[in-house]
C-alpha cells in the first residue's frame, strides 16, 4: 500500500524554494518510482504544440511524442479526466513503449486552467491501480499543479 499522505507533504518539501517546473517533475517522478511498488514507469508526458511530449521520467526508454488520438495519455488530456486501465492489452489504441506494462494510470495535470501534461504510471502487473491510488495521485497532482504554477510565474 502507497502512503499518500507521505509522498504528498515530501513533494511539497521538494518543490518548496525550487524556480524551474521541470526540477519539480523530476523530482516527482524519482519520489513516485521509488515510493509505489510494482512499477515500471512513472513519468510525465508534457503538451507543447498540440503534442504530448516526453518529460522527466523513472524507467526505461519511452515514446517521445504521443499524438493526438493515440493512447492512454491522449484519452486522459482530451477527455480531461484520470483513465485507469487494468489491463493495457484490451484499452483501444494502447501504445506499448514497454512490452512489460500489464496496466496503467493517467492523470492529467493543468496550469492556469489548460491542460499541462498529464502523469503516466505504469505496472508489468494486472489491476496494480486501485480507487485508493486514483485518489492520491490526483491529490498529488494538485500538489503538483500548485508547484509549476509557481515555478512559470
Amino acid at each position: 500500500m502507497t502512503d499518500y499522505p507521505y509522498i504528498c507533504s515530501a513533494l511539497r518539501e521538494l518543490c518548496d524554494g525550487v524556480d524551474y517546473e521541470v526540477t519539480d517533475l523530476a523530482n516527482a517522478s524519482a519520489l513516485l518510482y521509488s515510493s509505489m511498488d510494482r512499477l515500471n514507469w512513472a513519468g510525465f508526458y508534457l503538451m507543447r504544440d498540440g503534442m504530448l511530449i516526453l518529460g522527466p521520467f523513472q524507467g526505461r526508454p519511452a515514446c517521445t511524442v504521443i499524438e493526438p488520438g493515440k493512447g492512454v495519455c491522449r484519452t486522459a488530456a482530451e477527455q480531461d479526466r484520470t483513465v485507469v486501465v487494468p489491463d493495457v492489452h484490451l484499452f483501444p489504441g494502447h501504445i506499448a513503449c514497454d512490452s512489460a506494462s500489464e496496466s496503467e494510470i493517467v492523470v492529467p495535470i493543468h496550469v492556469n486552467g489548460e491542460i499541462f501534461g498529464v502523469l503516466d504510471i505504469d505496472s508489468p502487473v494486472k489491476n496494480r491501480f486501485s480507487d485508493e491510488d486514483r485518489e492520491g495521485l490526483e491529490r498529488f497532482v494538485r500538489i503538483l499543479e500548485d508547484c509549476i504554477s509557481k515555478d512559470l510565474k
